[in-house]
């Protein structure tokens, strides 16, 4: 269904190897974000890792965890593009409960094969008083060229999300948007469509 689903999988697939990368950052919310991103990290390594873990119970943990730190409904609805204000209330629901069940049961399994990649960060750069860009690099073992992953995390406060992923520079949230304007487009340009083709992946991810 996502005809460029690489840059997410390489997202998901090396995301624990943050627990692992050292601090090279200054004082204030640069800081607190990389931290921030480094907790996540360690408790996905904790709850997520175990292969013996039922799938279920692993499904249970990945949506409270994706939820408590992506910026989820903002990304959906960044995801939709100019398809977000032509859809109605009700298919803005069902695409938003839709959009997180299709990242939940896309990528829950990849943390079982985790093999101990690590994911160094680099630097931050502060965009505004409310977004830090994390910059880190994925060591992959064999010696293979090092990928570039840079976090976007949004502040509010005391409270912190994940709004974007770019890997090699390419947003995470760009890429989901191609795909769906894409499956709109061969849909006569309805939402409705979207939601229809998001319904039969999740019922068939979720069957495996």
């Amino acid at each position: 269904m996502m005809s460029r689903r690489l840059i997410i999988m390489v997202f998901f697939g090396f995301f624990l190897g943050l627990a692992q990368a050292p601090s090279v950052l200054a004082d204030s919310h640069d800081k607190q974000s990389a931290d921030f991103i480094r907790s996540l990290a360690n408790r996905a390594i904790d709850s997520l890792t175990d292969p013996d873990t039922p799938r279920g119970d692993r499904i249970d943990r990945f949506r409270n965890m994706f939820n408590d730190s992506f910026a989820v409904r903002s990304i959906g609805k960044r995801a939709l593009g100019r398809y977000w204000r032509r859809a109605s209330t009700e298919e803005r629901m069902q695409y938003q409960k839709l959009f997180e069940e299709l990242m939940v049961v896309t990528y829950v399994d990849r943390f079982a094969t985790y093999a101990g990649e690590a994911l160094d960060i680099r630097k931050t750069r502060i965009e505004d008083k409310a977004i830090t860009t994390v910059f880190s690099e994925i060591r992959r073992k064999g010696g293979a060229k090092p990928i570039r992953v840079d976090w976007i995390v949004g502040t509010n406060g005391t409270i912190f999300k994940i709004v974007d992923v770019k890997v090699e520079g390419v947003s995470m949230t760009q890429t989901l948007s191609s795909d769906f304007t894409s499956i709109i487009r061969q849909k006569d340009g309805q939402v409705s469509g979207l939601i229809v083709e998001l319904e039969k992946k999740t019922a068939q991810l979720s069957a495996n």
